[in-house]
């Protein structure tokens, strides 16, 4: 799925497009600073019907919040130097104990998914719109 938004209410419509199609319980967020990846991540819990407050997990790691389906974990992993620090936050218990594990800069991980079902999505910012991809 491709998309172009053009303001930040345009998330809306890009979430009401993901969430019918959100059938495995690993997404990944790949996008430049400041692309969108966590703006879109409040619109999705928010449609999830979360009333925590959502922040991007760039010190914290990690961000867990609750909806009615379940567990919500969010990762931001652009700190963590390699796959052992991955380890290290405990990241397979998440996925494992979650309905839905929301990870931004996975590149660090990635490998580690082969043989795992997950969507990706990518945002490009290209200075008037975002551009993104979705599958």
């Amino acid at each position: 799925m491709q998309f172009t938004i053009h303001t930040i209410e345009d998330w809306q419509k890009i979430v009401d497009s993901i969430l019918p199609e959100l059938k495995h319980n690993i997404l990944l967020l790949k996008g430049n600073l400041g692309a969108g990846k966590t703006t879109f991540t409040q619109f999705l819990l928010k449609n999830l019907g979360s009333k925590d407050e959502v922040n991007s997990p760039t010190y914290s790691i990690v961000n867990e919040y609750n909806t009615s389906k379940g567990k919500i974990y969010h990762f931001d992993l652009y700190r963590l130097k390699n796959i052992e620090e991955v380890y290290d936050i405990g990241i397979e218990e998440y996925l494992d104990n979650s309905f839905l594990c929301i990870i931004e800069w996975p590149e660090v991980y990635e490998e580690e998914l082969y043989g795992l079902n997950y969507h990706t999505m990518s945002i490009v910012n290209t200075g008037e719109s975002r551009e993104i991809s979705f599958d």
